[in-house]
């Protein structure tokens, strides 16, 4: 009977840690005039457990406002076709930083609450290369697309926030030397000396270089010798 009861409450605290938000607290900035607010949002990150090297993934983003510290349009209200950039920030794996998401929010009159999005939403991002890193929650930004933004948020408690783990498998990019590179490298046999002669004379090189050395000495010997002689004779 202990038992039966156990298996439901453990269930409960599983589901409950799985919604469990976070509070990220935000500056945000009113590009066109400077005015900053500060909001609070209960952000809720979802990170996949089945991430791929170059297979798209999405880390789901839910967002809702802390009671009282909601982001407000300003005074000229927000363009019709308003949308939310949010962002999350990625660390520990080779050329993977961030993920990006969209939603439409539409027309926002002013001084009204800027609204978030009822339904999760997708920061979707592709990684090169295998690893494990940490996920966590990044800015948010407002406007009609991601580089025409008219309020930008950026995280200000960001020692605070939640790193959530992350894992990828399958294969990285690899790179190997061009056939040029590999053909114009100088090669030194080990054990062998700079020789000047292209790094590729080694110990027996040298033999050959001090036998030659030896001949042409001889030689230059032997026509001393004989001049000698014929000068003798006359």
């Amino acid at each position: 009977m202990r038992v039966l009861l156990l298996v439901p409450a453990a269930t409960l605290l599983l589901s409950s840690a799985a919604a469990r938000a976070e509070v990220v607290e935000y500056a945000c900035k009113v590009r066109a005039t400077g005015q900053t607010q500060d909001v609070k949002v209960e952000v809720e990150l979802t990170v996949p457990t089945d991430a791929q090297v170059g297979k798209e993934m999405a880390i789901g983003w839910h967002g809702t406002y802390v009671a009282g510290s909601e982001l407000r349009a300003p005074a000229t209200g927000l363009e019709d076709d308003l949308n939310l950039y949010a962002y999350a920030g990625i660390s520990g794996i080779e050329k993977l930083t961030s993920a990006t998401g969209v939603a439409a929010i539409g027309p926002i009159i002013p001084d009204a609450p800027v609204p978030l999005p009822a339904t999760t939403v997708n920061l979707k991002t592709t990684s090169k290369n295998p690893g494990t890193g940490t996920v966590h929650a990044a800015s948010i930004n407002f406007g009609s697309s991601a580089s025409d933004r008219a309020i930008e948020c950026e995280v200000k408690n960001e020692d605070a926030r939640t790193e959530y783990p992350l894992a990828i498998t399958g294969t990285g990019e690899t790179t190997s030397p061009s056939p040029s590179e590999t053909d114009t490298k100088t090669k030194t046999p080990a054990g062998a000396a700079d020789t000047g002669g292209g790094g590729e004379a080694g110990p027996d090189g040298r033999v050959l270089v001090g036998v030659g050395s030896l001949l042409v000495l001889a030689s230059a010997t032997g026509l001393v010798l004989r001049r000698r002689r014929v000068v003798a004779g006359l």
